[in-house]
């Protein structure tokens, strides 16, 4: 049964004459705590935000000289007392909560500003278990939820970035904040310990191995408002988990315009795709098309494996996404300039090369100081009706795995290279995802099809397309390999593979079949290798 409700109508006005300030990020403390002083509020804190108005020569109540107890327990406890929450819960035109305010003396808070200790940033630190549970913030968050609840009565400022608007608003209300007002910061302030408390439980689940807890909660911080998401009638926003694995939300933007949600969803897919690839083995580039690779490969340099990867799909490349797995330098960046792309993502860039891109204004460059780890943990997230799906990241790597060789012929150590370049690159293809692999780079691609076979037709048909660009006799997929993200059900998508061309194929296995299929390669003195592991991507 629901708690009871009494009704009292908000005040669209309230004055502020007492403000309570209990923060751990000092950012803009200080100018704040003047206004608010010139402005006639008086000032009452706690700890070493006290010591710091002070230091500044404001007057300061000390949040003890309130509750009439000192701080204890290293700081622990020093707002959780009546004298501070009944300031800040009492219902002012409630004769019983205002008769109980001045029967113990509890002096009425107008406006608190409070942050929370950085839990999420310790816990990135790496710091130890003792650390960060000193790190999560108990008095911060009662108070927030507390003033955010009563914001009939109590304004609840959580974000430095707000104390400009809080003395704009004061300013023009003559000393006062609206109702409307106070809402959005009580919003604002829920939204914070939400988040807050999200971060600390999924701390929880992953320090103690809790794959599925009965509760999960996703938290993030706004980052941008986008004019609009995958379609112009969609509204979008981009948040920040605080997760500082290398990618497009870590970034920076050395120039361009804005990125747009679309924008955001293809870089991130472009970026994991070339963090399968190790740097110091070969340079990578992948390029990108709706999620989807229209061309990956390796080569020794940037430039080579740029001119590789844009050959296999030169059409679809138009207004797509590069990524790269080393820092991109003068005579690659000459090269991708040369055709429309929306975005570049690298490690990092030379200075001649990010002079070379500044040449096209539009053109995004992004640089994330790093490649994602292929192998790491790590949790993903999709909305469905009434529900979210939640699963770990596919942190398969094809270089771990047990290749079996299963048929009568094995690769050669040239098709077994291809063979591995091309499962990690149907890692990263929507399914049904065939690839077809030459010398270190794809030369057919198809992605997304209902059926295995015609994602074996399409792949082949764009080498074909390719070739008839280059103006070469035949396409690529002329003795190239093919791997499959999951099994071939039936042994007509790996007849339709032998057919374009290729000469060894890899792909999970798994299926009632796996014998036909193995039959119709051996038939055709073609090498095959299941990897036992699927690679759906839905």
């Amino acid at each position: 049964m629901a708690v009871p409700a009494k009704n009292f109508p908000a005040p669209d006005l309230v004055p502020i004459r007492r403000a309570l300030l209990s923060v751990f990020d000092k950012t803009g403390l200080i100018d704040f705590a003047k206004a608010l002083a010139a402005a006639g509020v008086e000032l009452v804190s706690t700890g070493g935000t006290a010591k710091e108005i002070a230091g500044a020569g404001l007057a300061v109540r000390d949040v003890s000289e309130l509750t009439g107890f000192p701080e204890i327990m290293d700081g622990r406890v020093k707002t959780l007392h009546p004298s501070v929450h009944g300031a800040l819960l009492g219902v002012r035109d409630d004769s019983e909560h205002a008769k109980a305010m001045h029967d113990h003396h509890i002096q009425p808070i107008d406006l608190v500003v409070s942050n929370l200790y950085p839990f999420e940033e310790v816990r990135r630190s790496g710091a130890g278990y003792a650390s960060i549970v000193e790190n999560i913030d108990i008095g911060g968050p009662a108070m927030i939820r507390a003033s955010a609840k009563n914001h009939a009565y109590v304004a609840i400022v959580t974000d430095p970035a707000d104390y400009a608007s809080v003395l704009n608003a004061l300013e023009m209300n003559l000393g006062s904040l609206s109702l409307d007002f106070r809402k959005k910061l009580a919003a604002k302030a829920f939204a914070r310990t939400a988040t807050y408390d999200a971060a600390i439980s999924g701390w929880f689940a992953d320090t103690l191995e809790i794959e599925h807890p009965t509760w999960r909660a996703f938290g993030g911080r706004l980052d941008q408002v986008m004019r609009y998401g995958e379609n112009p009638h969609q509204g979008a926003g981009f948040y920040l988990s605080g997760d500082k694995r290398p990618g497009v939300a870590t970034a920076r933007q050395l120039q361009g315009k804005q990125l747009s949600y679309n924008n955001i969803n293809d870089t991130d897919a472009a970026f994991e795709l070339v963090g399968e690839f190790d740097p110091t083995r070969s340079a990578a580039i992948a390029i990108i098309k709706h999620a989807n690779p229209c061309g990956v490969a390796e080569g020794a340099t940037l430039k080579a494996a740029y001119a590789k990867a844009l050959a296999c799909d030169p059409v679809s490349a138009y207004g797509g996404i590069v990524a790269m797995n080393r820092i991109l330098d003068a005579e690659a960046a000459e090269e991708m300039v040369k055709t429309f792309t929306e975005v570049i993502i690298a490690p990092d860039a030379t200075d001649e090369a990010a002079a070379i891109i500044a040449a096209k204004k539009n053109l995004r460059l992004l640089v994330t100081g790093g490649l994602p780890d292929p192998r790491a943990d790590g949790t993903v997230a999709k909305s469905v009706a009434g529900g979210l799906l939640v699963q770990s990241r596919d942190n398969a790597v094809v270089d771990d795995l047990e290749l079996k060789v299963v048929t009568k012929r094995a690769p050669t150590p040239a098709e077994m290279a291809d063979l591995k370049f091309a499962f990690r690159v149907a890692k990263h293809v929507k399914s049904n995802a065939i690839v077809y692999v030459k010398d270190g780079s794809t030369v057919g691609i198809g992605a997304g099809q209902m059926s295995r076979v015609d994602s074996s037709r399409i792949a082949a048909r764009k080498a074909l397309d390719a070739a008839e660009s280059a103006g070469l006799a035949e396409p690529l997929t002329r003795g190239s390999v093919v791997a499959s993200d999951a099994f071939f059900p039936f042994a007509d998508g790996l007849l339709s593979a032998i057919e374009a061309g290729a000469t060894a194929v890899i792909q999970p296995g798994g299926s009632m079949r796996d014998e036909d299929v193995i039959a119709a390669a051996d038939e055709h003195g073609i090498a095959m290798v299941f990897t036992g592991v699927r690679h759906f991507r839905h």
